[in-house]
Protein backbone atom coordinates (compact mmCIF):
# COMPACT_ATOMS: atom_id res chain seq x y z
CA UNK A 1 0.00 0.00 0.00
CA UNK A 2 1.36 3.34 -1.28
CA UNK A 3 0.60 6.39 1.73
CA UNK A 4 0.64 9.87 0.64
CA UNK A 5 0.25 12.63 3.08
CA UNK A 6 -0.85 15.86 2.61
CA UNK A 7 -0.06 19.02 4.34
CA UNK A 8 -1.44 22.31 4.80
CA UNK A 9 -1.99 25.20 7.07
CA UNK A 10 -4.64 23.33 9.38
CA UNK A 11 -5.21 19.82 7.26
CA UNK A 12 -8.62 21.06 6.57
CA UNK A 13 -8.26 22.37 2.46
CA UNK A 14 -6.84 19.64 1.39
CA UNK A 15 -9.51 17.52 2.69
CA UNK A 16 -11.24 17.95 -0.47
CA UNK A 17 -8.28 17.30 -2.77
CA UNK A 18 -7.79 13.88 -0.54
CA UNK A 19 -11.16 12.66 -1.81
CA UNK A 20 -10.65 13.24 -5.36
CA UNK A 21 -7.22 11.65 -5.05
CA UNK A 22 -8.75 8.51 -3.41
CA UNK A 23 -11.62 8.30 -5.97
CA UNK A 24 -8.78 8.80 -9.03
CA UNK A 25 -6.92 5.89 -7.36
CA UNK A 26 -9.64 3.50 -6.89
CA UNK A 27 -10.51 4.24 -10.61
CA UNK A 28 -6.86 2.70 -11.28
CA UNK A 29 -6.77 0.07 -9.09
CA UNK A 30 -4.07 1.49 -7.11
CA UNK A 31 -3.98 0.67 -3.51
CA UNK A 32 -3.48 4.42 -1.47
CA UNK A 33 -3.87 5.79 2.28
CA UNK A 34 -4.06 9.74 1.70
CA UNK A 35 -4.19 11.51 4.11
CA UNK A 36 -4.54 15.83 5.06
CA UNK A 37 -2.83 16.72 8.07
CA UNK A 38 -1.52 19.76 9.19
CA UNK A 39 2.02 20.98 8.78
CA UNK A 40 2.37 21.52 12.10
CA UNK A 41 2.25 17.94 12.92
CA UNK A 42 4.79 17.17 9.98
CA UNK A 43 7.51 16.12 12.03
CA UNK A 44 5.56 13.05 13.10
CA UNK A 45 3.48 12.52 10.32
CA UNK A 46 6.32 11.80 7.63
CA UNK A 47 7.65 8.82 9.52
CA UNK A 48 4.72 6.73 8.85
CA UNK A 49 4.27 7.85 4.87
CA UNK A 50 5.77 7.27 1.82
CA UNK A 51 5.70 11.25 0.44
CA UNK A 52 4.59 14.14 1.50
CA UNK A 53 3.42 16.65 -0.65
CA UNK A 54 2.56 20.69 0.53
CA UNK A 55 -0.61 22.52 -0.05
CA UNK A 56 0.14 25.73 -1.58
CA UNK A 57 -0.13 27.88 1.04
CA UNK A 58 2.46 26.25 3.26
CA UNK A 59 5.12 25.88 0.23
CA UNK A 60 7.01 28.51 1.58
CA UNK A 61 8.24 25.80 3.94
CA UNK A 62 9.46 22.99 1.40
CA UNK A 63 13.09 23.00 1.88
CA UNK A 64 13.09 22.97 5.64
CA UNK A 65 10.87 19.82 5.77
CA UNK A 66 12.93 18.71 3.06
CA UNK A 67 15.85 18.62 5.47
CA UNK A 68 13.42 17.12 7.85
CA UNK A 69 11.98 14.64 5.12
CA UNK A 70 15.23 13.83 4.10
CA UNK A 71 16.46 11.86 7.52
CA UNK A 72 13.63 9.66 6.50
CA UNK A 73 14.44 8.66 3.26
CA UNK A 74 11.08 10.35 2.45
CA UNK A 75 10.08 12.57 -0.74
CA UNK A 76 8.18 15.81 -0.63
CA UNK A 77 7.13 18.54 -3.26
CA UNK A 78 4.88 21.26 -3.54
CA UNK A 79 1.40 21.05 -5.06
CA UNK A 80 1.12 23.47 -7.92
CA UNK A 81 -1.01 25.81 -6.94
CA UNK A 82 -3.16 25.40 -10.66
CA UNK A 83 -3.62 21.62 -9.84
CA UNK A 84 -4.51 22.54 -5.81
CA UNK A 85 -7.10 25.53 -7.40
CA UNK A 86 -8.45 23.24 -9.64
CA UNK A 87 -8.80 20.19 -7.43
CA UNK A 88 -7.45 17.80 -9.81
CA UNK A 89 -7.01 15.06 -7.69
CA UNK A 90 -5.69 12.62 -10.79
CA UNK A 91 -2.54 15.03 -11.60
CA UNK A 92 -1.84 15.16 -7.86
CA UNK A 93 -2.20 11.39 -7.26
CA UNK A 94 0.80 11.25 -10.12
CA UNK A 95 2.96 13.56 -8.92
CA UNK A 96 3.05 11.80 -5.32
CA UNK A 97 3.23 8.64 -7.43
CA UNK A 98 6.29 10.07 -9.69
CA UNK A 99 8.06 11.02 -6.21
CA UNK A 100 8.03 7.11 -4.97
CA UNK A 101 9.07 6.19 -8.48
CA UNK A 102 12.34 8.51 -7.79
Amino acid sequence: MKKILLCCSAGMSTSMLVQKMVQSAKTRGIDCQIEAQSVSSFDKAIQEFDVCLLGPQVRFQLEDLRKIASQYGKKIDAISPMAYGMMKGDEVLDQALSLMAK
